[in-house]
């Protein structure tokens, strides 16, 4: 057996505390192994995408004030993916087509708040609290999913972390950090056995530090395996080398340990593009779209051998762009927004949601997309269907008598 040196001892519990403070894929919750519900997974865009580029109309009066309002950053009809004669997707998604096409994927447009907010941390904090309009509400609206599913939310790792735990799991108390299972090696030195026991002596007690650093030990052992062998994506899969391919390379290992993953939560930052958006379809957000759709759909293509009929994707943004683009060739914070769901049971193939127009009346406030469904209307739907969670009351409070199923979700 190797000798443990002081210094390495220290460097070892150095890095199982550091693993409680949080990284970048940001929460992991599990379940019994044969819970009904699906495996969520959401995938935020932090800063405010723009959904009009992203999914832009095609043709029409809309394509006109589109154009007009955008002579700079829109995006050529001849480069556009037709998606159904109303609207195009952008083309550096084009990995994601394929998955439209196949029913798996379906889109949501004019999606967002009901409430007027242009600040990125207010429309944040009240999209992931479930409460538009109040910050009073203590926990996150997947936080009371947890606490309410029907299957509850026991298991070695109820939530992980990083780099903070986000406002949809506010009042998540049992969270430990990790990007990837590599994170969970580096305080190893050959010596892991010894380093669990000595630490787990040390976090004997019951305070809320006491509990964290034992699950942090516990999900080291659980990751540990992850790390043994070089890990092999499925179906030819091949995720980007970058921090989103990342994150979701980790999110599809664990899923595939069938260990009863129930929710994973994953930030992808930079969308806040007030300054050149793009040079046609190019440029600073064809790259962060780039990474989008070929990261996720390679996640899919390497999840579907038998654990897609039991996933549920949802890409959000906090807000969508205004319609007209600023002068420094980008756009500024506006309204209504996109989202994105993937997954076996997601009623795909099609544009959801009420369009409500891009001419100067039919817009909010005379600038921005209008809001049609709400995004609760969504969850809610994702709630009751996929996660078989009836209780709406407690996780949206407020909206669940006015909620009515979208047809996203079967």
């Amino acid at each position: 057996m190797p000798k443990l040196s002081r210094r390495q001892f220290l460097q070892g519990c150095s890095y199982a505390i550091a693993a409680l403070a949080g990284a970048r894929l940001t929460n992991l919750a599990y379940a019994a192994p044969n819970d009904p519900a699906d495996t969520l997974v959401v995938v935020f865009l932090r800063g405010g995408w723009d959904a009009l580029n992203v999914v832009p109309p095609l043709m029409g009066d809309d394509r006109g004030w589109y154009e007009k309002a955008r002579p700079g950053v829109k995006i050529p009809d001849g480069r556009l993916i037709n998606l159904n004669d109303q609207f195009g997707l952008h083309p550096a998604l084009a990995p994601l087509h394929e998955l439209y096409q196949d029913g798996k994927m379906g889109i949501v447009h004019a999606v967002g708040l009901d409430y007027d907010t242009r600040s990125h941390f207010d429309a944040m904090e009240f999209i992931e609290l479930g409460t538009p309009g109040s910050k009073a509400t203590t926990s996150g609206w997947i936080t009371r999913h947890l606490q309410t599913a029907p299957g509850g939310s026991s298991g070695l790792l109820p939530a992980v972390a990083a780099p903070s735990q986000p406002t949809s799991l506010l009042g998540m108390t049992a969270t430990v950090s990790m990007s990837n299972p590599s994170d969970l090696s580096q305080w190893d030195n050959g010596l892991l056995t010894e380093q669990q026991a000595a630490l787990r002596k040390l976090y004997r007690g019951d305070s809320l530090l006491h509990q964290s650093g034992l699950r942090t030990l516990d999900a080291v052992a659980t990751v540990a395996p992850l790390n043994e062998t070089e890990y092999h994506p499925q179906n030819g899969a091949s995720y980007r080398e970058d921090e989103l391919g990342t994150q979701l390379k980790t999110v599809a290992q664990l899923i595939k340990m069938q260990a009863g993953m129930r929710v994973a939560t994953v930030d992808f930052g930079g969308w806040d593009t007030h300054e050149y958006q793009n040079d046609a379809e190019g440029g600073y957000m064809g790259d962060l779209l780039s990474s989008l759709g070929e990261n996720l759909a390679n996640f899919y293509r390497d999840l579907d051998s038998g654990y897609t009929e039991k996933l549920s994707v949802v890409v959000i943004s906090e807000f969508g762009r205004r319609l007209t683009q600023n002068d420094s060739n980008g756009t500024d914070h506006g309204h209504g927004s996109v989202m994105f769901a993937l997954g076996g049971g997601v009623n795909g193939g099609q544009v959801h949601g009420n369009w409500p127009g891009l001419a100067n009346e039919q817009l909010y406030d005379r600038a921005d997309l209008a809001v049609t469904t709400d995004y609760r209307q969504v969850l809610g739907e994702l709630l009751l269907n996929r996660l078989k969670n009836p209780n709406l009351d407690a996780i949206l409070p407020g909206y669940a008598a006015s909620f009515s199923p979208l047809g996203l979700f079967r």
